[in-house]
């Protein structure tokens, strides 16, 4: 087995710990609907496995018969399922389920365990993206869920320091490479690339999210009532959802969040909040969401070398005194929690802690071409979503880069997505 196919090995196994310690939930559970936008846990967990068998036992070769039954397999087609009908379908039980999927698994590391220096692990590296990405909608399905706490209330985080809420960085204008080729990332999704040359003009960008207190600070000032800081759209949506601050959030200055009732906390990042919240947020600022290519100049380019930085910080990989990731924080850090994790202009946080919406629609950059799972980008392309950045707590530091793009609709916000500021030059503040 080469070097690479055991770290991907191990990645898998990391996925599937977080997977299985998410659904070691009792059948009840695991099999109710949270939420229409929700997929039932159980879902997630036989989807993982179907997938998992798809592209590494059968090469994704549907045609192929794999260890489910077809009409079984049929069942976890996210195009053909939508999740809102999920738990009306006749779903593998919670057993069967982590028997089916501990079953991929063995035959899975059987094959990885005969893989040679010349085979490309590039299949399992996508895998490997697919369940942890699929632990992070469970955690959002957590989040949903009404009842107890079943996650505990998260583990420590360094402290932020003061001073750094609503400050900003500037980055002068000027080209640079804006995504990445597989020379420099060979597990980069087919979003990510390929690398081509943007110009943008000189910006600000904030120094870190904003923050719960400043958010606060918009609705006590009747943001959710004014109109004028809202898209049409967005104001059309506000009245009709109801919305009058972010979700989870109770009018009296405290939230419930994986059942945990508390104080919602002044410095930590905000989150769940819509793009257009996002939006009439910044307007309320007097600032604007940074374009996809302001946000990943600020977070990824290095002007005194004339090259991308592989993370913000530098070429070595995340740590926990560098990023807020892998979950078992169950929140965002506080702002300035990360100082030594600032990218060469000064943008701290731009990894973990929250998905941050840019102005952003979701394309193909030139030279776009489908990976293996082809249907993966290209059927989103020109829909109506808009692009997160960055990642959240909830994201395995296995799979994400600064390359990495997530998309959504912009009315949803049960996702862990923030906000970051971002000005014209003219329009700066301090």
């Amino acid at each position: 087995m080469s070097t690479t196919h055991e770290r991907l090995a191990r990645e898998l196994e990391t996925a599937r710990q977080r997977t299985l310690l998410l659904t070691d939930l009792d059948e009840p559970e695991l099999l109710r609907q949270h939420s229409p936008l929700m997929s039932p846990l159980v879902w997630d967990l036989a989807h993982v496995g179907q997938q998992e068998d798809l592209w590494l036992l059968r090469h994704g070769d549907a045609r192929r018969a794999g260890l489910l039954p077809p009409a079984v397999e049929a069942l976890y087609d996210a195009f053909t399922h939508p999740r809102a009908v999920r738990d009306r379908l006749p779903l593998l039980p919670p057993v069967e389920a982590r028997s089916f999927v501990a079953e991929v698994r063995g035959r899975v590391l059987d094959r990885i365990g005969r893989a040679g220096p010349d085979d490309d692990p590039f299949d399992v590296a996508m895998v490997v993206s697919h369940e942890a990405q699929h632990t992070e909608t469970m955690l959002q399905t957590l989040g949903l869920r009404v009842g107890p706490p079943v996650l505990g209330t998260g583990g420590p985080l360094p402290a932020g320091r003061p001073g750094v809420a609503g400050t900003s960085v500037p980055v002068p204008a000027g080209p640079f490479v804006m995504g990445v080729d597989a020379a420099d990332e060979p597990f980069a999704l087919d979003n990510e690339r390929g690398a081509h040359v943007v110009d943008v003009p000189a910006f600000r960008i904030g120094r870190v999210p904003v923050t719960n207190a400043e958010y606060a600070a918009f609705v006590a000032d009747g943001g959710y009532d004014t109109p004028g800081w809202w898209s049409p759209r967005g104001w059309a949506h506000r009245q009709e959802a109801g919305l009058e601050r972010p979700l989870y959030w109770g009018p009296g200055g405290a939230r419930t969040r994986f059942g945990v009732l508390e104080d919602v906390p002044p410095d930590e990042p905000v989150q769940h909040v819509t793009f257009f919240e996002a939006e009439a947020y910044a307007a309320w600022a007097g600032a604007r969401l940074p374009t996809e290519a302001e946000w990943e100049k600020a977070a990824a380019w290095d002007p005194a070398t004339g090259r991308r930085r592989r993370w913000p910080w530098g070429d070595g990989g995340p740590t926990p005194a560098l990023a807020n990731l892998g979950g078992s924080a169950l929140r965002p850090a506080p702002v300035g929690a990360y100082p030594a994790g600032a990218s060469a202009y000064g943008v701290e946080q731009a990894v973990g802690d929250v998905w941050e919406w840019t102005s952003s629609g979701f394309e193909a950059y030139p030279g776009f071409t489908p990976m293996l799972y082809a249907d993966y980008s290209a059927p989103f392309f020109g829909g109506d979503y808009r692009v997160l950045r960055g990642g959240s707590w909830a994201v395995d530091p296995s799979i994400l880069r600064p390359s990495f793009r997530n998309w959504d609709h912009p009315v949803r916000r049960q996702v862990f997505s923030g906000i970051r500021l971002a000005w014209d030059v003219d329009e700066a503040g301090a």
